[in-house]
C-alpha cells in the first residue's frame, strides 16, 4: 500500500475494492475504518456490522469474506484479524512502520497526508472581534486563541482560508464618546496611552448623559451627525478606530495572529437595506409593533421568539449587519463554509440567524455555504467565579500576557541560570504566551476552564512548557549527535526495521498525527490535537528513557535517530498549528 496515503483512506479504498471482489453491494457498503484501540491494533473497520444487520446476514462471515478479497499489498503491510462479531482489525507491520517514516519527512509531506474533503473550498473564519474604543480583555482570549488554531487546522487540511476580524465600531456608545472627546478630552493622557483615555472619555459621557437629560440629548445628536457623516465627528471615529485596530494589533502580534480582512460593522451599514427588501419581498421578514421581524414557527424554541432584525425607529441592529455579513461572505470571498467564534452566550442569536440565512439564500437561490458557529465555555478564577483583579476589575489582556511573561521568566532562570539574561527572556516570551494559548486550546472548547498559573507554566503535565521542552529535548540530542534535524540524510539503507517495544509504540504514534488533525479540523475542536500531541511526547519520553540513541550499530542508531526526526517534525507542525511558537533550547 502506498505509504504517502492516508493510512485510514488507504484502508477505505481497499475494503471498498474488496466488498466489490466479494459481491457485496459497494453502493451501500462504508467500511468505516477509523483508529483503534491500541489493545487491538492500529486502525479497525466497523463497517460490516451495519451492513450486515440490515440484509440479515451473519457480520462474521461477511467480514471473513471481506479479508479474504482484499488486495495483496494490504496483507504485505498489515496483521489483519477478526474480532467479536466483525470487526476488522489491521496492526501495521513495522516494514509499513518504517516506509511510513521514511516517506513523511517534510511539512508539506504530512499535509498531503492531512488533507481533507475542504481541500480546495474556500472558508471564512470570523473571530475575535473586539470593540474599538475598549481594550482587549481576558474575556477575547478564547476567541482569538481558538479562532487562529481553527485557521491552521483548515489551512492545514488543504482549504483557503480567509481570517476575518469583525469589529465592534458602530453604535449609540459612541455619540456619548464623540460629546465627552470634544469637551473632556486630555491630550496628554491620549498620547500616553488613548485606549486608556478612551475608556476615561466613555465613562465621562456615559455619567453625564445618565445625570442629565439634556447632555443625553447632545450625545444622541452627536450619534445622527456621525450617521449622517459629519465630517468633524467621522474624523474623530475614524481617530478612535485607527488607534484601537493598532492596539489590537500590538496583542496579535504577540499572539501570533493575522488577519486578511477587518471590517467593522459599518462596513456593512449600506448593505441592510438589500436584506430588508430581500427577506421582506421572500415573505420571510414581517412588520411586528413597528419593527421589522422573522419568526420561525416550525422551530421549538423560537417559534414565539421573533429574531429582530430592524428596530421600531428604523435603527438596525447586530441581526441587521450579521445577514449582511453573511450575504457579503459568501458573494464576495465565494465561501463554502464559514466559521463564527463566539462565546456560548451568543448561541441563540446565532442560531435564528443561521436559520434565517438558509430561508433567505433558498428564496433567492444564492448558493449557501455551510455554517458552523463555534462556542466557548467562561474562564473562572479557581474560586470558579469570572476572573478579576483583585479590586474587581476586568483584567486586561496585555497585562495578563506581561504576567505570563514574567512568571515564565521565573521558571526559566530557575532552571537555567547559566543562559545570558536577554537569552532567559526570549525563551520566557515563547512559554509565557504558548502557556496561555496552551491552557485554553488544551480544554474542550465548550467546557468553562480555570485560570491557574501555577498548572499552567509548569513542566509537569499537558501543558506548553512540557511540550516546549520536550521539543528542546530532542534537538539537544541532534546537537550531540553533531546532526541538523532539518538536513540530515535519515533515510539512507542504514535505516533497518524497528524492532524494540518503545521504537514500535512511538512510531505507531507518529503515523496517526493525520488522524488527530483530521478530528481536530472536522469537529473544530483544537484540544484533539493537544492530547494527541501530550501523548506524542509521552511515548517519546518512554522511548529515549528504553533505548538509548546515540550507540555504536549503525542500523540501530540510524533508525533512532530517524525517530528523533519524525516526532520532532510532527510535533513542532502540531505546536505551530495550534498557533505557538517552538523553542531549540529551554
Amino acid at each position: 500500500m502506498p505509504v504517502s496515503f492516508n493510512l485510514a483512506d488507504a484502508l477505505n479504498a481497499a475494503l471498498t475494492s474488496a466488498a466489490g471482489a466479494a459481491g457485496l453491494d459497494v453502493t451501500d457498503f462504508a467500511a468505516e475504518v477509523r483508529t483503534a484501540d491500541p489493545r487491538h491494533g492500529d486502525f479497525q473497520a466497523n463497517g460490516v456490522l451495519g451492513y450486515a444487520k440490515a440484509r440479515k446476514l451473519n457480520p462474521r462471515a461477511v467480514a471473513e469474506k471481506l479479508v479474504a478479497a482484499l488486495p495483496a499489498e494490504v496483507a504485505a503491510s498489515h496483521d489483519v484479524t477478526i474480532a467479536g462479531p466483525g470487526f476488522i482489525n489491521f496492526t501495521l507491520k513495522p516494514s509499513a512502520l518504517l516506509a511510513w517514516l521514511r516517506a513523511h519527512d517534510s511539512i508539506e509531506h504530512l499535509r498531503a497526508n492531512a488533507a481533507t474533503a475542504r481541500h480546495g473550498q474556500t472558508w471564512v473564519v470570523d473571530y475575535s472581534s473586539p470593540n474599538t474604543a475598549k481594550q482587549m480583555h481576558v474575556g477575547h482570549l478564547r476567541s482569538a486563541v481558538i479562532g487562529e488554531a481553527i485557521c491552521r487546522l483548515l489551512e492545514f487540511s488543504g482549504a483557503k482560508v480567509i481570517r476575518d476580524n469583525h469589529i465592534g465600531d458602530w453604535g449609540t456608545q459612541f455619540g456619548k464618546l464623540i460629546w465627552a472627546y470634544q469637551r473632556h478630552l486630555d491630550p496628554a493622557a491620549l498620547a500616553a496611552d488613548p485606549l486608556e483615555e478612551f475608556e476615561r472619555l466613555y465613562k465621562v459621557g456615559h455619567a453625564a448623559a445618565e445625570a442629565d437629560p439634556a447632555v443625553l440629548e447632545q450625545a444622541r445628536q452627536e450619534l445622527v451627525k456621525l450617521q449622517a457623516g459629519d465630517p468633524e465627528n467621522l474624523a474623530i471615529w475614524k481617530k478612535i478606530n485607527d488607534v484601537s485596530l493598532g492596539a489590537f494589533q500590538q496583542i496579535y502580534d504577540q499572539l501570533g495572529i493575522r488577519f486578511d480582512a477587518v471590517h467593522g460593522e459599518s462596513f456593512y451599514n449600506d448593505k441592510v437595506d438589500r436584506v430588508y427588501r430581500e427577506l421582506t419581498e421572500a415573505g420571510i421578514a414581517e412588520e411586528s409593533q413597528g419593527a421589522l421581524v422573522v419568526f420561525h414557527p416550525g422551530h421549538p424554541r423560537f417559534k414565539t421568539q421573533p429574531f429582530l432584525m430592524r428596530k421600531g425607529d428604523g435603527a438596525s441592529n447586530y441581526a441587521s449587519t450579521d445577514l449582511a455579513t453573511a450575504l457579503w461572505r459568501a458573494e464576495h470571498f465565494h465561501a463554502d463554509g464559514i466559521v463564527v467564534v463566539t462565546d456560548f452566550r451568543q448561541a441563540d442569536h446565532f442560531e435564528q440567524l443561521f436559520l434565517t440565512v438558509r430561508k433567505w439564500f433558498a428564496a433567492r437561490h444564492y448558493r449557501l455555504p455551510e455554517l458552523h458557529h463555534v462556542t466557548f465555555g467562561a474562564v473562572t478564577g479557581e474560586d470558579g467565579k469570572a476572573l478579576r483583579t483583585r479590586d474587581g476589575g476586568t483584567i486586561k489582556l496585555k497585562e495578563l500576557l506581561a504576567e505570563a511573561e514574567a512568571r515564565a521568566y521565573a521558571l526559566v532562570s530557575a532552571r537555567s541560570a547559566e543562559l545570558p539574561e536577554a537569552e532567559r527572556r526570549a525563551i520566557a516570551s515563547v512559554v509565557g504566551i504558548a502557556s496561555v494559548q496552551y491552557a485554553d486550546l488544551s480544554q474542550n472548547r465548550s467546557s468553562d476552564y480555570v485560570f491557574a498559573w501555577d498548572k499552567m507554566i509548569s513542566l509537569e503535565g499537558n501543558t506548553a512548557a512540557y511540550l516546549l521542552y520536550a521539543g528542546a529535548r530532542i534537538h539537544s540530542i541532534f546537537r550531540r549527535l553533531g546532526l541538523d534535524p532539518a538536513t540530515a540524510d535519515l533515510t539512507g539503507d542504514a535505516v533497518r526495521e524497528l524492532s524494540t517495544p518503545a521504537e514500535l509504540a512511538l512510531a505507531r504514534k507518529i503515523v496517526k498525527f493525520a488522524d488527530a488533525i483530521r478530528l481536530a479540523a472536522d469537529s473544530l475542536r483544537p484540544h484533539y490535537l493537544c492530547l494527541y500531541l501530550y501523548e506524542l511526547a509521552g511515548e517519546f519520553s518512554a522511548f529515549y528513557a528504553a533505548d538509548k540513541v546515540a550507540v555504536e550499530d549503525p542500523a540501530i542508531r540510524a533508525r533512532r535517530v530517524l525517530l528523533c526526526a519524525r516526532t520532532l517534525l510532527i510535533l513542532e507542525t502540531g505546536l505551530h498549528l495550534l498557533g505557538l511558537r517552538t523553542l531549540t533550547k529551554m
